[in-house]
């Protein structure tokens, strides 16, 4: 019976040395895969990743910083996005964004472009009543069109159509 049992382990042994092998490449595996996929794609390279639309190089993304006041043409979205407000300076690219909502999101503009970058994202995370800005270098040529919404979630941003512009 000790025999059998002494063969027995003589078998266990090697088997269990394999699956620590086994566990041990599959988590190097699993590490490597992890580091591949959250490598920073173009457009979080200059911001931060808060938006699906943020992921490719289509999209340039930025948290904008507190300001007091706006410059440039403004208008507000429905209550149903937020009531957020956005401004556009023309002359400097610049977006502003203001969160009329205590809500707990952030308030959101985006710029379509058709020439260069297709969509530019301004989010404001300062809270109810305050202001952002975001500095947007953008092509003079082509037509842009103003929306304005939240963002409830990383792929959710109900966004209001607010009007268009054209430097040409």
């Amino acid at each position: 019976m000790l025999r059998s049992m002494l063969v027995l382990m003589r078998l266990i042994r090697p088997r269990l040395a394999v699956d620590r092998g086994i566990r041990g490449g599959l988590a190097a595996l699993a590490m490597t895969a992890v580091a591949v996929f959250a490598a920073p794609t173009p457009s979080m390279a200059s911001g931060d990743l808060y938006f699906v639309g943020c992921e490719g190089s289509y999209a340039s993304c930025q948290t904008g910083v507190r300001v007091s006041l706006a410059e440039g043409v403004c208008t507000g979205a429905s209550a149903s996005y937020g009531a957020t407000i956005v401004c556009v300076d023309y002359n400097g690219d610049y977006v502003y964004v203001k969160d009329n909502d205590a809500d707990g999101r952030s308030a959101v503009a985006r710029i379509d472009s058709e020439r260069g970058v297709a969509y530019r994202y301004c989010r404001n995370t300062h809270g109810a009543g305050s202001w952002a800005r975001c500095n947007f270098d953008w092509s003079e040529a082509g037509e842009k069109k103003v929306n304005a919404g939240i963002l409830q979630n990383y792929a959710t941003m109900p966004l209001d159509y607010l009007w268009r512009f054209s430097n040409n």
